[in-house]
């Protein structure tokens, strides 16, 4: 198991390495949440898993009043994980959450399934998930998977891709964008309208021909009788 202090330390450096508004480690101290939910869920998750009943949740509960996110003593947290900004995070009971990840504001790991079970998403090292993301369900999201902001992921993300949308699909892998229809450019797609219009055209003038035909030989029969 990581050494506590060397796990305090990496947690206060990882703001400042990844946030430019950062002024130095006074400033992560005093003024980030998610480096004070991080910190107190460090303590609560060891009491959660030496078996203290209802004090660790308790505390999650005050430290959630506190900074505006919810972790929950069971989630798994790995090393140098960042939340920023953090109101309104919300991470699972069994949720875990790899090295390095990035989690911005309104970000919710949570759960499909009323079972003691395993019900909240694994986050792979790495991962960027943005501003009120949904990733729901006990999925796997590949290292340096990039979640894009308001997006509802349901099923696995593969490594290295980037998906965005509700549900979420992939629009880019290792950085490049993916073609969503590859034989057109995105913007030319077909018009399901005009393609409507065009099949009615096509059924009027069918029934503009028969009628033609109908009328045509009703016509040669008046004829026959005038003769």
């Amino acid at each position: 198991m990581p050494n506590p202090l060397q796990t305090f330390l990496n947690d206060l450096r990882t703001p400042l390495e990844r946030d430019p508004a950062a002024r130095g480690w006074l400033d992560v101290v005093l003024s980030y949440p998610g480096f004070h939910a991080i910190t107190a869920y460090r303590v609560f998750h060891r009491l959660h898993r030496a078996g203290v009943p209802f004090v660790p949740r308790w505390l999650s509960h005050v430290t959630r009043f506190l900074t505006g996110i919810e972790i929950h003593p069971g989630a798994v947290l790995g090393q140098s994980v960042f939340i920023d900004h953090g109101m309104g995070v919300v991470m699972g009971e069994t949720a875990e959450v790899g090295d390095g990840c990035t989690i911005y504001q309104g970000v919710t790991l949570g759960g499909t399934s009323l079972k003691r079970t395993k019900r909240h998403p694994t986050l792979g090292r790495n991962v960027v998930v943005g501003a009120n993301a949904c990733v729901i369900g006990a999925i796997s999201i590949g290292d340096g998977a990039r979640i894009g902001s308001g997006s509802v992921v349901v099923r696995d993300v593969a490594p290295n891709v980037t998906v965005v949308g509700i549900p979420a699909h992939v629009v880019a892998v290792d950085g490049k964008p993916v073609r969503l229809v590859p034989d057109r450019p995105q913007v030319d797609m077909p018009d399901p309208n005009e393609q409507a219009l065009r099949e009615l055209l096509r059924r009027i003038s069918a029934l503009e021909s028969r009628i033609d035909t109908i009328e045509g030989a009703e016509g040669e029969e008046s004829w026959s009788w005038v003769i």
